[in-house]
């Protein structure tokens, strides 16, 4: 089969995942195109309807800011990216697009391979920053996976409220203001930066300021480009460990990729470094 994938999202010059399929593509032994299709938000609608058209995909992934505002454009959405409100991978089953959401399934695992004794003591505090798609995804990974006390800092605080509608009733979450988790930030166990600032070509900007951090936190940031943003820099700087977000991207993209073909993907962790290095340069 010669599969034709994709990536919508807005801005998507700097991604890596066409990168990074092309290689499941080779790696699987499968014939097939991965494109990007950079969708002024604007103009969704309109280019939603003409890539269906048009394009004839197999499958493609959805990144900011449309992994919410796509739902009402699928014909069907899965149990999980349901209960998310979010997707992140799109899959055409028999001219249906269908969505699914693998960004809580691959920052869980990106966490497990780096940091496993997160997940021996599931009563660790967790800051969740930021209130977006892929902050619910991971939301709700961590809830799935036994995390019971799980804050979040937002700029707007009544857009974060809606993460409270995932919550069960074993799990505590507070809404609280960036200023407000800055002040308490070494609280935390684990720190997870979700939006995308820092990300190029924005590469000195931080969401949070640390005056002071543990060498036992674990800050993690999901953007990948710059490896090391502003933010993990800052933590470095303080002593604590940081999770980059390359890792979480390949992850997600090899669970979206088994979705779109049904091929389990080998050799991640060579990849992972492989990506690694590209990112450094």
């Amino acid at each position: 089969m010669n599969y034709r994938l994709g990536l919508i999202g807005f801005p998507i010059s700097h991604s890596l995942s066409p990168w990074i399929h092309n290689m499941f593509l080779k790696n699987a032994d499968q014939q097939g195109t991965y494109k990007t299709f950079e969708i002024i938000p604007e103009e969704f609608e309109s280019t939603l309807n003409d890539i269906r058209k048009e394009e004839e995909l197999d499958g493609f992934n959805v990144t900011i800011p449309f992994k919410q505002k796509i739902i009402p454009y699928l014909d069907e959405i899965d149990q999980y990216a349901s209960a998310v409100g979010a997707v992140n991978t799109v899959k055409n089953i028999n001219g249906k697009w269908v969505g699914y959401n693998t960004d809580g399934l691959g920052y869980i695992q990106s966490l497990k391979e780096k940091f496993p004794q997160l997940f021996r003591n599931k009563g660790i505090r967790v800051a969740l920053v930021g209130a977006g798609g892929a902050a619910r995804g991971i939301y709700f990974a961590l809830m799935t996976n036994g995390f019971r006390r799980i804050d979040v800092g937002n700029r707007t605080l009544e857009h974060a409220m809606d993460l409270n509608l995932l919550s069960t009733p074993e799990t505590i979450t507070n809404i609280i203001s960036l200023h407000e988790l800055e002040k308490v930030i070494t609280d935390y166990d684990l720190i997870i930066q979700t939006t995308n600032v820092g990300m190029k070509p924005n590469s000195d900007s931080s969401i949070l300021s640390f005056s002071k951090l543990r060498h036992s936190q674990v800050v993690s940031d999901i953007v990948y480009q710059p490896l090391k943003t502003q933010l993990l820099r800052q933590a470095e700087e303080k002593g604590a460990s940081i999770l980059c977000g390359h890792s979480m991207l390949i992850y997600q993209a090899k669970a979206a990729f088994e979705i779109w073909t049904g091929r389990e993907v080998d050799n991640i962790k060579e990849m992972e470094k492989q990506l690694q290095n590209i990112l450094e340069g």
